[in-house]
């Protein structure tokens, strides 16, 4: 039987506000082909018009799956980034309905309380193309997260800099002080 392989990445691990989202993406290992034809690449690698586009034509494909999370700044401040990140992916990997066989995921850890084969791959969003999938959807996830919220506090601008720490955005938290949604532990960071 074929084995179902899956990639798993994030969006949004370094700014000082929104979310995080997290994304795993399914499919058979005969499917890998036709993703490979898509141009997907590592999401950061690829314009804001060109990531849509690959979701439009992910959309019309059968045989393939995924789901997203965000987990919020009041969670990340309370369990750290790291434990938040594997906590959007144990919710995403929860709502599969095809449960894989290997997840490979970007970074150097295994997801923890998944209880499926996992392969680790540093820089994998730039080597395995259901990572770099993965990336892809969770950055246009965040990124219109992120542009909603800046209609709610448009001061800070997110739909520019989406929460990561730019000098724009550094400047707006000195004059404003942080919003709702900003990473209170990323700030005191930031700000020492």
């Amino acid at each position: 039987m074929e084995k179902i392989l899956a990639g798993a990445d994030e969006a949004g691990r370094g700014p000082l506000a929104g979310p995080v989202v997290t994304c795993i993406v399914v499919c058979k290992r005969g499917f890998l082909r036709k993703l490979k034809k898509l141009g997907i690449k590592d999401s950061k690698l690829l314009s804001p018009k060109k990531r849509l586009e690959i979701l439009e034509k992910i959309k019309k494909l059968k045989g393939i799956e995924w789901k997203i999370a965000s987990v919020w700044p009041k969670t990340i401040d309370k369990i750290n980034i790291l434990q938040a990140t594997f906590l959007g992916w144990q919710r995403c990997f929860k709502k599969l309905k095809k449960k894989p066989d290997l997840i490979f995921v970007d970074g150097n850890l295994k997801i923890p309380k998944i209880n499926v084969v996992q392969k680790p791959i540093v820089k994998g969003d730039q080597k395995n193309v259901l990572i770099s999938l993965a990336s892809i959807l969770a950055k246009i996830k965040r990124d219109k997260i992120m542009e909603n919220l800046a209609k709610k506090y448009p001061e800070y601008k997110f739909e520019k800099h989406k929460g990561y720490p730019t000098k724009e955005h550094f400047k707006t938290l000195r004059k404003m002080g942080p919003c709702p949604i900003h990473r209170e532990t990323f700030l005191r960071m930031d700000f020492l």
